[in-house]
């Protein structure tokens, strides 16, 4: 950690060239003693990926910032707040501290938490920016969270994880214990040294693998960000026994949905099929993420499309975890039919259960992107590929 970065002329210039090209910084350089330029436009950089990700930390005086891309794998403030809302108590440890985002939300729920980073550099410097934040409650240790935890004589309160995928494992897929911490390989030691465990995975994890990989899950978060799910919290109980319940967030800027059931719901939930009524429904993220499919149309009285379309429908406007729409017309999906009956060149385009892409079909039927009318490309109860002209509710 160059403290020389602090000093009052260096944090102007970065103040001042926020939004500078520092492709041309770089290249012309600057002249301050004991900081070269690519530390400079480092600070730069990582500042601005902050500035809507974690305005706390941008808006804040002398915050000194690690590379880019320690930035980039942190949790927003957004999701952290909402972890923080999840837990209570006297002591709290993150195996897993990284930027330290999820420790300072932490710490306004929590007696005394233990931030853990194996990165000594990275450490140093969520240590120091916990000062510059005012927060006092925060303990930091550069060391691998898991043998200071086998280490400790505490019983804590909660044990906060997120563990990271290896560099070796490559596509779409995972398991947790191809993850670092290795998890499951942990559990034993995780019961015997806290009440309660959670643990962030990304939203790429699949459900069923991630129940099947741990034990005494109580409940699971799917956490989604306008519309976009970010994480998965696990919420780990070693005395629970009973149905897991599925809570779904999708925090927006002045509302938050909320869709909770428990997973056995599902599969013992039904649906009723229906042709599209007056209004139309679309799930958001974190429902569909869920698979809250069946117990969805159950619990708010409405009505399916079709078994595989995830597309609801109802005769009169109910509150929805997602976007509703009315409906003005419903089509055969068919070019010439397309052009003589909807006569649009201009549409908002969205596929469910169909055999094409949003590209193809814009190719197809010369429709441009935008406008106030919202096109959906489906699959009915009797199969047939239909359109449904809506209008944004």
């Amino acid at each position: 950690m160059n403290t020389s970065i602090l000093n009052t002329e260096i944090q102007e210039f970065i103040e001042n060239n926020i939004n500078s090209d520092t492709t041309a910084l770089i290249l012309k350089g600057t002249s301050f003693p004991h900081v070269n330029t690519l530390e400079i436009v480092e600070q730069i950089e990582a500042k601005k990926r902050c500035e809507k990700k974690l305005p706390t930390w941008f808006s804040a005086k002398n915050i000194y910032y690690p590379n880019k891309l320690n930035i980039e794998q942190t949790s927003s403030e957004a999701t952290a707040k909402y972890k923080a809302r999840l837990v209570e108590g006297d002591s709290l440890i993150d195996l897993t501290g990284g930027f330290g985002v999820d420790c300072f939300y932490f710490s306004k729920r929590i007696e005394q938490v233990t931030h853990c980073e194996l990165n000594s550099h990275l450490s140093e410097i969520v240590a120091y920016n916990f000062k510059q934040l005012n927060t006092k409650n925060i303990t930091c240790y550069a060391k691998d969270g898991i043998e200071i935890l086998k280490s400790s004589e505490q019983l804590f309160d909660w044990i906060y994880v997120d563990p990271s995928r290896r560099n070796a494992i490559k596509g779409k897929i995972f398991l947790l214990k191809d993850c670092l911490p290795n998890v499951p390989q942990f559990l034993e030691l995780f019961f015997k040294q806290a009440k309660q465990v959670m643990i962030k995975t990304s939203p790429l994890l699949d459900i069923s693998s991630g129940i099947n990989e741990l034990q005494a899950v109580k409940a699971i978060h799917i956490v989604a960000i306008n519309n976009e799910v970010k994480e998965l919290l696990w919420l780990l109980d070693p005395d629970f026994k009973g149905s897991i319940e599925i809570k779904t967030i999708n925090i927006q800027k002045e509302s938050e949905a909320h869709f909770n059931f428990y997973l056995n719901e599902e599969s013992e939930a039904t649906s009723s099929l229906s042709k599209p009524l007056s209004y139309l429904y679309e799930p958001n993220a974190a429902i569909l993420k869920a698979g809250a499919f069946e117990i969805l149309a159950e619990k708010l009285q409405l009505k399916k499309l079709h078994k595989h379309s995830h597309l609801y429908t109802s005769e009169k406007l109910m509150e929805f975890p997602g976007r509703r729409f009315e409906v003005e017309q419903v089509s055969a999906y068919n070019k010439k039919q397309f052009k003589r009956q909807l006569k649009m060149t201009k549409a908002n385009v969205t596929t469910r259960n169909f055999p094409e892409t949003v590209q193809q079909i814009r190719e197809k039927l010369a429709l441009k992107d935008g406008g106030n009318d919202y096109l959906f490309f489906t699959t009915d109860l009797n199969n047939n590929k239909i359109i449904i002209a809506t209008k944004k509710v």
